[in-house]
């Protein structure tokens, strides 16, 4: 790989595509564009005070080199990307909740979770 490109992988993360069997139960998944690491990522990482965390801008998802892509963290970030599609104004509500709320209480993270906590329940064995 050349110097642009590990400028570009730097910045934007490299491409991550979810496990096949992953996508082939919810298809969604595979509409989202999932980067891992780059600089979205490393923003809220400072922030919170932990290596790595997951950021949803619009339909791309950057996880952190950290992070594992299981089953509950793919769907919960997918929930944030629906988010972005169906809520005007979403990224300042957002971040008026986490300042509000903090992140735990925040209501669209309560939501991610439910989402992602429903769609493994009612899923037999993955």
């Amino acid at each position: 790989m050349g110097a642009a490109g590990r400028i570009v992988d730097a910045l934007i993360g490299t491409p991550l595509t979810p496990a096949p069997h992953l996508v082939a139960r919810w298809p969604e998944l595979g509409r989202v564009r999932w980067r891992r690491g780059g600089i979205p990522p490393r923003i809220p990482a400072l922030f919170f005070g932990t290596p790595s965390v997951a950021v949803t801008l619009w339909s791309y998802v950057f996880l952190g080199p950290g992070l594992e892509p299981t089953p509950d963290l793919l769907l919960h970030e997918l929930r944030h990307v629906q988010q972005f599609q169906s809520i005007r104004g979403f990224p300042m509500r957002y971040l008026w909740e986490l300042a509000r709320r903090g992140y735990r209480a925040n209501r669209f993270e309560a939501d991610a979770r439910d989402y992602a906590a429903a769609c493994l329940r009612d899923t037999p064995s993955i």
